[in-house]
């Protein structure tokens, strides 16, 4: 953070010298006014790039992190036994989850016993804290309210 807020006033402290220089016309007529504001929006462009590409790095590493892709591999999860696991997470019914993903409950039925096998639990309940224990469901995406 503080590496930052160094480059961010390093950054607006050249800027204001490229500005005076250019009120002076220490260049002689060599450089215009339009010319030093070009070279400056350049190089802020560039530098934008930058920390875009720097900053998006690190947002992509985080949310990496909120799902153990490999675990899930590990476990032969399917994708759709996956999206299951989510919707059980989520609260819902057998009923719901089969109206929200377009399949009938008896194939939900099938997708919810092989994730019992697949995660050694008997019932919901264990499903979700093993899920949690495992890191194979992202729980950031609901909220815990309180009453």
């Amino acid at each position: 953070m503080k590496r930052n807020v160094i480059t961010f006033g390093l950054l607006i402290t050249a800027l204001l010298i490229l500005f005076q220089l250019s009120s002076y016309q220490l260049f002689k007529g060599n450089l215009t006014t339009e010319i030093i504001i070009a070279v400056v929006s350049i190089v802020f462009f560039f530098l934008g790039l930058y920390f875009r590409k720097k900053w998006s790095t690190e947002r992509s590493t985080d949310q990496k992190i909120g799902i153990n892709y490999e675990k899930l591999r590990e476990l032969n999860i399917s994708d759709r036994e996956h999206e299951v696991l989510q919707k059980i997470v989520a609260g819902l019914s057998n009923k719901e989850i089969a109206a929200e993903l377009f399949i009938s409950e008896s194939t939900i039925k099938s997708h919810i016993s092989n994730l019992y096998t697949k995660l050694e639990v008997k019932n919901r309940a264990q499903a979700i804290l093993k899920a949690n224990q495992l890191r194979i469901v992202d729980f950031s995406e609901f909220s815990t309210k309180v009453l």
